[in-house]
Order: structure tokens, then sequence, then C-alpha cells
């Protein structure tokens, strides 16, 4: 049985509830409509959802630097879809359009990034008792 997924672009004036739920596991609560209104007004920053079957299981917020650069500001997949492979296939088309892609985590996140192939840095204590890390990733261009 093929599962119909796809990525889409999203843009709808009003959060979609199902969008303010995943970008709640990314960010605080109370910063979930900020949040979400700097991906509707800045032109440098995109949010997308990742659809499965007709529902919105999972979305990546990411804020181009360059034409070939890009940081995930937000990745989240809904807590019954987790590790299924949806993390990764966001950050693979991702990765079709931005060879150069960063990501700031916490502990929490870090394995994740360190599997797909990024690069790990601590950043060290940013915040009182959290280590932070810069995890970067550098597309290999085939020879």
């Amino acid at each position: 049985i093929q599962k119909v997924m796809f990525m889409k672009e999203v843009n709808s004036e009003t959060i979609p509830p199902s969008i303010r739920k995943l970008l709640s596991f990314a960010t605080s609560e109370i910063k979930v409509d900020q949040e979400y209104e700097n991906y509707l007004n800045s032109l440098n920053r995109q949010l997308y959802s990742f659809e499965l079957e007709g529902e919105i299981v999972g979305c990546i917020g990411i804020e181009f630097s360059s034409l070939i650069e890009c940081e995930i500001k937000h990745i989240a997949v809904s807590l019954v879809q987790r590790g299924k492979g949806i993390g990764s296939k966001m950050i693979n088309y991702i990765t079709e359009q931005y060879p150069i892609i960063s990501a700031e985590t916490d502990n929490d996140a870090v394995g994740f990034y360190r599997d797909f192939g990024f690069d790990i840095t601590s950043l060290g204590e940013k915040y009182p008792g959290v280590e932070r890390f810069l995890c970067k990733y550098k597309k290999q261009e085939p020879y």
C-alpha cells in the first residue's frame, strides 16, 4: 500500500490548528503565534507542512541566508508519527533546495541531527542548565 505524502508551503492567514500544535512542540506555547507571523511576513522565512494521507503530521520552518544556505528554525512531528522517518523526509526535502543547512538544538534532538549526518558543535550553556548545539550539514557533491 502506497501512502500519499507530500510537503506543502503553509501560508494561510490564520494558523491551522494542526500547525499550531506542531509549532508548540518546537517552540514555547506563548511564542507560537509570533513565530507563525514571522513565517507569514518575512521574505526569508518559509514554513512547510508534511501531510500523510490528508493529515498534517509534521512541519519544518527555515530561514534562508543565501540561495544555497538555510537554518532550520523549527521542526516537529506529531506524537503518534514520531520515529517513522518523517523528520528525515522533511530534511531531505530541504536539502534538495539548500545544500548547506544549520540548526541549533538541545540535547534531546542532537542525536537526530547526528544520525542524519550533521556535524555537531557544542555551544555550551546558552541558558542556565541547558546545553545547546550547532548542527551543520553540507550536502556531498557527486563526483
